[in-house]
Parts: C-alpha cells; sequence; structure tokens
C-alpha cells in the first residue's frame, strides 16, 4: 500500500529538480508574510513576531526595561536570530504554497481563449468566446477543436485528449447516455469526429478553476485537526509566557539580573516553535501531495479524515476484480440445450453495447447460435439498477430477458405468470460458486438457462487488504451479486465483509450504518446514482469519467478514475497525519533539549550549585542564550524538506507505528538539540570572550 507514498515522493523529488526559481518565490513571498494580519493567524509565531520587536527596542535603547548588563549588540544578535526563525516560518509555509502556485500556473496555460460554436434555438450556430458560454447552453466541437468549457455529452461520439487535466496519454472515448465518459472538460481537445453537449458550469466555476482555486490554495482551510492542534500550542506558549515572566520577580528576589532580552529568548527558545512554524506547510503539504498523485482533494479535511478512515467502502467490480466479466459458460435447464441457450443468449444480448454483453454475443456464436432477420426490427432494452435486467423486444410481441437470476424469476412470475424450475436455483449456485455471476436467461414466460460471467481479481488485493486490516480498518465489498458469488470473491479477497444484491440505496445504508458505530467511511463512485452515498461518506472518492452530480457531492476527485486509488489515499492521509504527529514530538521534545541547555547556563554565576545542571557545559550564559536560539532558529528549514516530503509511511500496527516514532522522533528530538546547540557554542564562544 505505501506504492502510492513512493510515486508520490518520486514526482515531488521530480519535481524539485525542475522548479529552480520556486525557492527563490518562495523567498521573497517570506518577506511579504511578515504582515501583522498573516502573522495574527499562529499565535506561536505571532508571539515571536511580537518578541522580535521587543528586541529590536531593546537593541536602540539597552536600558527601556531599567538597568543592564547586556550591550547593544547582544541585543541585535537576538533580534536577528528571532528575525530569522520567523522568516524560516513563513518561507516553510510560502514554499508549500509556492508548489500549488506552480501547478496553478500550469493549469492556467491550459485555459486559452477559444471562441465556441453555440447553437442557437433555432439551430444556427453562433461564434462566441468561451466566456460568454453560460450554464445550459449547446455547443458543438469538431476534430482538432479545444473544449471550451464543461459540459454533459447530448449528441455524438468521439475521442478526447484529457492529458492536459490528467497526464494521462490515451485518448478516451466520449459518449451520451453512460454514467463514466458522458461528461467533458474545458481545455482538453477532441481528437476525432464531433460532439454536441450541454454546458455544465458558468465561467469561473469549471472543473479547470476549481482545479487551480484548490492547488494555489485560495479556498485553503485549517481543518479541525489542525486548529486544535493550533490551540493547544497557543495554550502551551502562553503557559510558557506566565513562566518566563516570573522568573523575573524570583531573579530580583535572589539579587540576579535576568534582562528581557535573554528572558524573551528563553520564551522563544521554549515554545513549540518548530512544529509551530512548520503545522501550515504540513497541511499544505498534505493536499499537494495528493495532487501530485491526480486526486484533487476539495479540502485539506478531506485528505486528513482520509488518514481516520476505519471503514472502506468497495464496489466489487473493476476495484477489487479487473471489470471485465467475460461470458464463460451456458448452463441449460431441464428441456433445453446447450444449442437453445446460446440462441437465447444472443437474442437478448443482441443489442447490449456493453463488453459484457459482447462477450457473451460472441460466445453464442461460437457455440453456433446465428442471427435472425427479424431481429433488426426489434428493440433493446437497457440494463438498469433497479431491474438488474436487459434485453430484446421482438417486433412479433416475444421479450428476451438475462440478468440476475432473482430479478429475472419475479420477471417470468409477476408478467407472465411462469413457473419457476427448482434446477433454476441449483444451475445459479454451481456457477456461483465458481465465483462466476450468474445470469438467468428467459424467453417470455420460460426459464431457458444460465449464463455464467466470470472476472478475474485483482493482482496483490488480497495483501493489500490484509494491510487495511492491520491498521484496523474495515473493508466492505458491495456488488449486485448474488450472495454465493459475493461470498466466493469476499473470501478471495480478504475482505471483512460483503454486502450482495445490492442496489445504489444500499450503499447509503452500510455507510450509514458504519457511521453510527462511530467509524469514519470511504467510498468510490462514478454514476449519479452514487452522489447520495459519496455525499455522505466521510471520504468521497468520485471518479473524473464519472459524471457531474458524483463529482459535485465528492470531496475528493480522482484524475485517473482509478477505483482502487481509494486505498492509496488512505495511505496519503495518515502519512500527513504521522507526519504532523512525529515533528509535534520532535518539537516538544527539542523544548526539554533547551530546557537544560539554557537556564543551568543563565543562573549558575550567581547559583554555583546549579552548575551541576550545565551537562554541556557550555562556555557562557550569553553562548548558552544564543546557541540555543540560534539551533531553534535553524532546526525550521532543516525540517522542511522532511515537512513538504512527509515521514514515510509504512503499514503496520498503530503500537509499532507509535513505538516507531517515539524512537526516533522523540529521542531523536532530545538528542539533536544537545549536539547542535553545543556545537554552536563552540562556534560562538571565542567571538563572545
Amino acid at each position: 500500500m505505501s506504492d502510492i507514498v513512493q510515486k508520490s515522493e518520486r514526482k515531488a523529488e521530480a519535481y524539485h529538480t525542475e522548479a529552480n526559481g520556486l525557492v527563490g518565490r518562495a523567498l521573497m513571498d517570506a518577506f511579504r508574510k511578515f504582515s501583522p494580519r498573516v502573522q495574527v493567524r499562529n499565535p506561536v509565531m505571532f508571539i515571536v513576531w511580537l518578541s522580535m520587536f521587543v528586541t529590536l527596542a531593546l537593541t536602540f535603547q539597552p536600558t527601556l526595561f531599567g538597568k543592564t548588563s547586556v550591550s547593544a549588540a547582544y541585543n541585535g544578535s537576538v533580534t536577528a536570530i528571532l528575525f530569522f526563525t520567523v522568516w524560516f516560518a513563513n518561507f516553510a509555509e510560502a514554499l508549500a504554497e509556492g508548489r500549488g502556485k506552480a501547478q496553478a500556473d500550469a493549469l492556467r496555460q491550459t485555459k486559452t481563449d477559444v471562441m465556441a460554436r453555440r447553437i442557437g434555438p433555432d439551430g444556427t450556430f453562433q461564434t462566441v468566446p468561451a466566456g460568454a458560454l453560460r450554464k445550459g447552453d449547446r455547443v458543438r466541437v469538431e476534430r482538432g477543436d479545444i473544449i471550451p468549457t464543461d459540459g454533459e455529452i447530448l449528441e455524438g461520439i468521439a475521442s478526447v485528449d484529457e492529458s492536459a487535466i490528467t497526464g494521462e496519454s490515451a485518448p478516451v472515448l466520449k459518449e451520451p447516455g453512460t454514467d463514466m465518459f458522458s461528461t467533458l472538460t474545458g481545455g482538453t481537445r477532441i481528437l476525432s469526429d464531433w460532439l454536441v453537449f450541454k454546458v455544465s458550469a458558468d465561467p469561473g466555476h469549471t472543473f479547470l478553476d476549481r482545479m487551480i482555486h484548490l492547488v494555489e490554495g485560495a479556498k485553503r482551510q485549517k481543518t479541525p485537526n489542525e486548529i486544535a492542534l493550533t490551540v493547544l500550542l497557543a495554550v502551551l506558549s502562553l503557559i510558557f509566557v506566565i513562566v518566563v515572566a516570573t522568573l523575573k520577580p524570583m531573579a530580583a528576589f535572589l539579587h540576579i539580573n535576568l534582562d528581557v532580552a535573554t528572558l524573551i529568548a528563553l520564551l522563544v527558545a521554549l515554545m513549540p516553535t518548530t512544529i509551530g512554524a512548520l503545522l501550515s506547510a504540513i497541511g499544505i503539504a498534505g493536499i499537494d501531495r495528493a495532487t501530485r498523485f491526480n486526486v484533487l482533494a476539495m479540502s485539506g479535511r478531506a485528505v486528513e479524515a482520509a488518514g481516520d478512515v476505519q471503514t472502506l467502502i468497495l464496489d466489487k467490480t473493476g476495484t477489487i476484480t479487473m471489470g471485465n466479466r467475460q461470458a464463460t459458460e451456458f448452463v441449460p435447464l431441464p428441456g433445453y440445450s446447450e444449442t437453445d441457450v446460446a440462441a437465447a443468449a444472443l437474442l437478448a444480448s443482441w443489442y447490449d453495447t456493453t463488453p459484457e454483453g459482447r462477450s457473451i454475443v460472441a460466445l453464442a456464436v461460437s457455440k453456433g447460435a446465428k442471427h435472425d432477420a427479424a431481429w433488426d426490427q426489434a428493440q433493446g432494452v437497457d440494463f438498469t439498477a433497479e431491474t438488474r435486467m436487459s434485453g430484446t423486444n421482438l417486433a412479433d410481441g416475444r421479450k428476451a430477458r438475462k440478468g440476475a437470476v432473482a430479478a429475472v424469476a419475479r420477471y417470468v412470475q409477476e408478467g407472465f405468470k411462469g413457473a419457476i424450475p427448482p434446477q433454476l436455483k441449483e444451475a445459479g449456485e454451481l456457477v456461483a460458486r465458481k465465483g462466476a455471476t450468474p445470469l438467468a436467461l428467459a424467453i417470455d414466460g420460460d426459464l431457458v438457462g444460465v449464463i455464467g460471467l466470470s472476472d478475474v481479481l485483482k493482482a496483490g488485493m488480497r495483501e493489500r487488504f490484509a494491510h487495511m486490516r492491520s491498521l484496523g480498518i474495515k473493508t466492505v465489498m458491495v456488488t449486485g451479486d448474488n450472495p454465493i458469488t459475493a461470498r466466493v470473491i469476499a473470501e478471495q479477497a480478504g475482505v471483512d465483509d460483503f454486502v450482495a444484491e445490492a442496489k445504489p440505496e444500499d450503499k447509503i445504508r452500510v455507510i450509514r450504518a458504519e457511521q453510527a458505530r462511530g467509524r469514519l467511511v470511504a467510498m468510490t463512485g462514478d454514476g449519479t446514482n452514487d452522489a447520495p452515498a459519496l455525499a455522505q461518506a466521510d471520504v468521497g472518492l468520485a471518479m473524473h469519467s464519472g459524471t457531474v452530480p458524483a463529482k459535485e457531492a465528492a470531496n475528493m476527485i480522482d484524475l485517473d478514475s482509478d477505483p482502487t486509488k481509494l486505498i492509496d489515499v488512505v495511505a496519503i492521509g495518515k502519512q500527513l497525519l504521522i507526519t504532523r504527529g512525529a515533528l509535534t514530538t520532535f518539537s516538544i521534545a527539542n523544548d526539554v533539549a533547551k530546557y537544560f541547555a539554557m537556564l543551568p547556563a543563565m543562573f549558575m554565576l550567581a547559583l554555583p550549585g546549579v552548575a551541576t545542571l550545565n551537562i554541556m557545559h557550555l562556555a557562557t550564559p550569553e553562548s548558552a542564550v544564543l546557541s540555543a536560539l540560534i539551533f531553534n532558529a535553524i532546526i525550521i528549514p532543516i525540517l522542511i524538506p522532511l515537512a513538504l516530503r512527509g515521514v514515510r509511511f509504512q503499514p503496520t500496527s498503530a503500537n509499532r507505528m507509535l513505538a516507531r516514532n517515539v524512537l526516533i522522533y522523540g529521542l531523536g528530538g532530545l538528542i539533536v538539540p544537545f549536539v547542535g546547540i553545543k556545537a554552536i557554542d563552540l562556534i560562538l564562544s571565542p567571538f563572545l570572550h
């Protein structure tokens, strides 16, 4: 399951090598973020920002708060370090935002000011700019045209190049009347034939516009967890303000003079400035990582929720299995031969243009079935989720139907008062026990036989579901198959539960049942009938090739239209949460180490007994304060690559993951400051004597 993360990291590394101007722009944007309106949004860094101005005033007037023993140069040094601390924090956020802005700039290049052929009420063509099109307008596009805006196809069939949006070079066949591949996206190019479509979005609200706004952060808001952590950091910072403020009168009682600049340095060093500086960048980078893997997250909350998901609702066809079911056998019922079943199957599937229908036709022809000229005057009956059948109505009144065994049996009973042979159930179970899907076949009121449709599990699905289970994530397979087939596939795939003979409303029922147990639920969908369930799910991943209602209901859109990516989106979400937790652990551990560096050094001259706590043997109080403060500043840019790339996610249990992160980032957060502060002290001490 970590493949998605590794691929995302490789894409990010490639991006870094190409975007040489990104760092320069982020450095300049970091200066613009010194505005108080920006700083006040981050309580921790706002305190550092205010402290910088206090020490700046002390630089010009060292006795501003009374008698002092430090020089203006010392106050100026503290001011400079605080300035760089804020600048580095701004730079981390600007760099994360800059990656999104670079993507937005690339997307804007696909928005060209094209002319469109709008169809008037009288059927005539009007050539108008793309910006003049409004929702509901009808437009015709032909081979070589840039599609001017988003729309739903009404007429025609054509190949469309969507590489500008999805990055996939293979053209996509578009046609009307289907849940998938019936929508068009502005900025793509038509490669063949022609299409007439109805505009589905006004200017400024197209899919491309939404992508641009999202990736550059125009609509990005803090997630609930991020807000909660910000409040916690603010409370911790307030506690440290109170603690440091009380040191001044305590020191005066002991006849120790503590300068304001030193107290400010102590405050900044003890506050969780590291995570405070990187928190925003971590959240932005989480959305950016999803975008780089062609998953468009509508908000940071969606990515974060993916990391907390406890139940996955997955369609069987196309997600767990390859999705290209093929007819593999005909099972005749008593009184009929395999040749009879083949002939009936050919008739029932003659107007079925789906891959499954074509495979039934191919198998029937291979068994000797032949086309009848009378069928040319017949009418095809399309499959629907409600009837769960399709077929052919002949001109002489005869009707051929194929579909789910229960649905066809009910059709025969209710429509023709026909009897259901007991062998029908046996034939259906025979096919189902092989892991295939049985379809019953009827001509008017006579049940003829059963068709077997076989599918193949996607490689590695059982292992991926095992990884999910080790993380405490429940997987539920939803399928229209009968319970026997569903159970066989579920056992082969290794899912935890399944829902058989499911209708669209069953998905939302399963989601609500899981949510009632306090679990977060994720699901994928592409059709209009999936829209309610996508809206109900905590994480709804819609396919880009799906319908407009599905994409509007979801909070994530997969530009590759790969349903299995839902499993991998969970990895991206968990990586975001793990990164935030790891760097928070590192930041707090840093504070403990800086406490042992600064406090003993500040009091050891007046209180010789405290010198035993100076375990790093720092040279002077001034060098101790400045060394800790410098380390506090430079650790921010050192950790920026980790914040943007994310801590590597490895599927394992929560206890092992916690133990690993505490060992690496907790213990590492204690050791690294001791080494870093001592090294800086050795460099500074000769200049301070």
